[in-house]
Parts: structure tokens; C-alpha cells; sequence
């Protein structure tokens, strides 16, 4: 017999699975980024900065204001406890889940080894210089590298040769991150920055799949194969026959969720609060929000970035950032970090239909401690948006 979960608990379990049904620390150190990390299994990475780079975010939302500086020791350290790949699109990763991902990098190699028209084809050359010249002068940034082919070929956006070889490099895990130095990756062999036992790991490919469902079984504590899939950004067939695999060992549990079209599953060791209590700001690559029909199908919440839509057709601005009170996402917030003013400009502010603007007193504090963890000493806000008005209004009182 299958059991049901309601909606209410399907949405307390994701959310405590992500660590919001936890009391916040009262420091934060190396112990609790850690346990963070592991917890949730990666921080995706994104250029945006117009507030703040998006793998800061979720370490705020759900432990408070922490020095960026611990973070990136942390996860940007050479030869350190976490590396990049494309796991979630870009991300830090504990080293461990590196090899789990080695299937992704054989597929992106056979991938351009099939496809006569691909870059790596035409500059074999290109490829094998680069791999020189880190063997000879070690880990470096793309804009440390001397090469006439060294040249954007474009607008911002396009890169050099050098920096397509890296990239390719990179997916096909020849290359390795080495940190990063303001926010420019670093390239490495893999030797030069991964343990002899991670390097000599191996993981074959069904296996790996299994273990990286696992990991995205944790992180959501209940959801269907579709949302494990995106997790780590899997096929759907090859997540099908690990969540299968998974059931049958006893791991994950089916269940029915109220509401819900799809076949869930639970996983066995998830919390079921009865409670949850979360304040925070979401980025727009928080997991809690990353898939768009999961946040939906959570918390009736239709969520679109708009940084690429024309400032015209914006509906809510360009960087909204979701509001997580309770157990419900109640609103979305634009945010703007003036850094040469030291001013935390609030765009727009939204309430979702049916919520009150009453809420207005529960966000003010959040925008007061997001602005004072920045380092901003004032706020302002812009009047466009439904929670706009009530805001500033509660903004004066704090």
C-alpha cells in the first residue's frame, strides 16, 4: 500500500531536507559550511552580482550572516576539500562527488569526438599546448595564459581560443578548478589539485548514477524522478532505473502527495517536521527554487528570472529574489547592492496573490540583516510592486 503525504508535509520535508528546520547557529564557522555543503551537496555558481554572486546566498538563507571570506577559503582553496564541475550547471562540489561525475565528462568527450564540425577538432594543437603549458607553469586563470590565441573574438562574451580549450578541457575532466581569484577560475590537471584517491577512483557509470540520485534524494527529502533528475541534471532514463534500484533496497519509499500528478518517493531517513519556521531570502539558484515546476508544484509559486527580458517587459524585476516565511514563499524582492553608496536598493517588492501585505513586518528585518551582512549601511526602495509601500513603511520603524 502506498501511503499519502498531504501537501503541507511534502512541502516541510523538502525544506527541512535543505536545512531550513534547523535553528540557525550563533557563529558561523568552517564546521557549519561544511555540514551545509555536505548537506545539500553543492553551491551553484553564476556571474550575477547586481546583489550578490548566487553560491553566497543559500549559505545566508539558511545559517545567517557569515563572513564570504570563510566560504571562499573554503571552497576555493588549491587542493582543497571541494572542486568545480558541471553538476547542477556550474558548482562547488565536495571533491568525492568528482568521480561520480566521470561518465558526464566521458560523455562530453565522445560527444566532440563524434562531431567532426567541433572545436576540439580543428585545434588538437590548441589542446595539447594548454595541457603543457599548466603541466610546466601549474594552475592559472585563462587571462594569465601568453598566446596569440589569447583574444576575445567578440563582443564581452566571446572567448579566445585559450579560453574555449580550457573550458573543453574542463568538461572532459582533463582539466581540473584550482579556486578561483575574484571570481576568474583557475585551471589545473587534475593532479595538480585532486588526491591520489580521488583520481584513482572508479565508479562505473550506473553505480555513480545511483549514489548521485541518492545525494538528490537527501537534499529534497521527498520528490518525484523528475526532480531528482534535475538535481544533478540527469537523464531521465538513467535516473528511473537508480530510483528503482534505490526502492528496491529500501531507501527510498513510494508515496502519493496530495496534488501531485507524478509518482513520489520519500527517503527513508527524511524528517517530517510538524513545524517549520524559515525567515530568508532566496536566490534564484537556491535549490528550494532552482526547478521552476518543483517550486510550483511545492508552493504554488511561478517563479521566472528575468534578467534577460527587456526592462519593458519586466514583471517583477530584474534579479528577484524569492521570500521564504514559515513553510510558504510568499513574496519576491529585487535587490540591487549599491556598494559605492553603501545603499541596499530595493527595486520592486511583491507580495504573492493572497497573501496579506502584512508580511511587509517579517521582510524588513531580513532586508535590514541582508543589507548589514553586505556592509551597507542604509536601504532604499523603489515604489513599484504590492509590497513596496508597506515596506518602506516598516523599513522606518526598524
Amino acid at each position: 500500500m502506498v501511503n499519502t503525504v498531504s501537501a503541507a508535509s511534502a512541502r516541510r520535508i523538502a525544506l527541512a531536507a535543505q536545512g531550513f528546520a534547523r535553528p540557525r547557529p550563533a557563529a558561523v564557522g568552517k564546521r557549519q559550511l561544511n555540514a551545509l555543503i555536505g548537506r545539500i551537496g553543492l553551491l551553484q555558481l553564476d556571474s550575477v552580482n547586481v546583489f550578490e554572486r548566487s553560491h553566497y546566498l543559500p549559505v545566508f538563507a539558511r545559517l545567517g550572516a557569515y563572513d564570504k571570506a570563510a566560504l571562499d577559503a573554503l571552497t576555493f582553496a588549491r587542493g582543497g576539500d571541494y572542486v568545480e564541475y558541471w553538476a547542477h550547471e556550474a558548482a562547488v562540489i565536495p571533491v568525492e562527488t568528482w568521480p561520480l561525475l566521470r561518465w558526464r565528462m566521458q560523455h562530453y568527450r565522445d560527444k566532440h569526438v563524434a562531431d567532426l564540425s567541433a572545436w576540439a577538432h580543428a585545434n588538437a594543437p590548441m589542446i595539447d599546448w594548454l595541457k603543457a603549458e599548466l603541466a610546466e607553469k601549474g594552475p592559472m586563470p585563462a587571462s594569465a595564459i601568453e598566446h596569440d590565441a589569447n583574444k576575445r573574438s567578440g563582443p564581452w562574451w566571446g572567448w579566445s581560443d585559450v579560453k574555449i580549450g580550457l573550458e573543453v578541457l574542463f568538461r572532459w575532466g582533463e582539466l581540473a578548478s584550482a579556486g578561483r581569484t575574484r571570481f576568474e577560475r583557475n585551471y589545473a590537471l587534475p593532479e595538480q589539485v585532486l588526491p591520489a584517491s580521488v583520481l584513482e577512483k572508479s565508479v562505473p557509470r550506473a553505480e555513480a548514477q545511483r549514489e548521485l540520485v541518492r545525494h538528490a534524494a537527501v537534499a529534497h527529502g521527498i520528490g518525484t524522478a523528475g526532480d531528482f533528475a534535475d538535481y544533478f541534471r540527469m537523464g531521465r532514463a538513467d535516473t528511473v532505473a537508480a530510483v528503482q534500484s534505490l526502492a528496491e533496497e529500501g531507501v527510498l519509499l513510494p508515496v502519493s502527495v496530495e496534488g501531485w500528478k507524478q509518482q513520489a518517493w520519500l527517503h527513508r531517513d527524511a524528517r517530517v517536521p510538524r513545524r517549520v519556521e524559515a525567515s530568508a531570502l532566496l536566490s534564484p539558484f537556491d535549490p528550494v527554487v532552482w526547478d521552476r515546476k518543483r517550486a510550483e508544484r511545492l508552493f504554488g509559486f511561478h517563479y521566472r528570472i528575468e534578467i534577460y527580458t527587456p526592462a519593458p517587459q519586466r514583471v517583477f524585476g530584474y534579479y528577484s529574489l524569492p521570500i521564504l516565511l514559515g513553510e510558504k514563499v510568499v513574496g519576491r524582492i529585487d535587490l540591487k547592492n549599491d556598494r559605492q553608496a553603501g545603499v541596499l536598493r530595493v527595486q520592486s517588492a511583491w507580495h504573492e496573490e493572497g497573501v496579506s501585505p502584512d508580511i511587509a513586518g517579517q521582510v524588513a528585518p531580513l532586508v535590514r540583516a541582508a543589507a548589514e551582512w553586505q556592509g551597507l549601511t542604509d536601504v532604499t526602495v523603489n515604489d513599484w510592486g504590492t509590497l513596496a509601500l508597506p515596506l518602506a513603511a516598516e523599513l522606518a520603524r526598524v
